[in-house]
């Protein structure tokens, strides 16, 4: 695979990059990396509403993509509004090939009930792979100890997207706790979606999303009964997913 930074600087990096702050890491990644066109991509919930204050003190014009896929909490929507405007976001909205109802008509009505692998693939993998296209590298806000799936997660890694290209892929507070999120929101006087309030903790779709009870997992909420804690976008985390989906053999 092409890349872009090196297999030796990504281990060296990844090495550094354990024992400092996620501000180091994002302003590494904005002033320092040789990295010109990077967006963050973000559902507006509490990490990510940390992660976009940290980008944009060094990059205030910094692209932050959000996937519209019309099936978004309305309290969802309305904090994206509130912070756009409290930051000064440069939100770009990615939406699939589909609205609600045309895919409803082309595939039936509740496809997120009956087919959600397809659903998150029609409105959020495909034009998500699509905007990659446009940048050198893209800052997420995702945490180990999240879920299963990203107990591993490194802080820098590369991905060969469909048509070849090579896109870095940066993991700021990939070391960061749930309690860590929070105190920064705190420290740095940052809203939430009301919906935290109410018992959620982990924050998608309105369908395939619900509150958290005491004891359960963070992601519990999301897809649930299903094997599903991931919609594709983090093609590492979804590969774990899918491996344990498998069926065992002989049994």
């Amino acid at each position: 695979m092409q890349t872009l930074l090196g297999e030796d600087l990504i281990r060296d990096l990844n090495a550094r990059f354990e024992h400092e702050p996620p501000e180091a890491i994002v302003r590494w990644t904005l002033s320092d990396s040789g990295l010109e066109r990077v967006a963050v991509a973000s559902a507006f919930q509490a990490e990510g509403t940390a992660l976009m204050h940290m980008a944009v003190q060094v990059r205030p014009d910094i692209p932050v993509l959000f996937l519209e896929t019309g099936f978004h909490f309305a309290e969802t929507l309305a904090f994206k509004e509130r912070l756009t405007e409290s930051l000064g976001l440069n939100v770009i909205e990615l939406t699939g090939d589909h609205t609600v109802d045309s895919q409803a008509e082309e595939f039936g009505s509740r496809l997120y009930e009956r087919n959600p692998k397809l659903c998150c693939e029609l409105n959020k993998v495909v034009p998500f792979a699509r905007a990659l296209k446009e940048y050198d590298a893209w800052m997420t806000s995702m945490r180990r100890d999240s879920a299963w799936t990203r107990k591993g997660t490194p802080i820098i890694s590369q991905t060969e997207l469909d048509g070849g290209e090579v896109i870095v892929k940066v993991n700021p507070i990939a070391g960061w706790t749930r309690r860590d999120a929070w105190a920064y929101l705190k420290d740095n006087d940052l809203p939430h979606n009301t919906l935290y309030d109410l018992g959620y903790e982990s924050i998608g779709c309105a369908p395939c999303t619900r509150m958290v009870f005491p004891g359960e997992d963070e992601r519990a909420g999301r897809w649930s009964g299903l094997l599903k804690t991931e919609c594709g976008i983090h093609v590492a985390e979804s590969g774990n997913q899918e491996a344990a989906a498998e069926p065992v053999p002989g049994s």
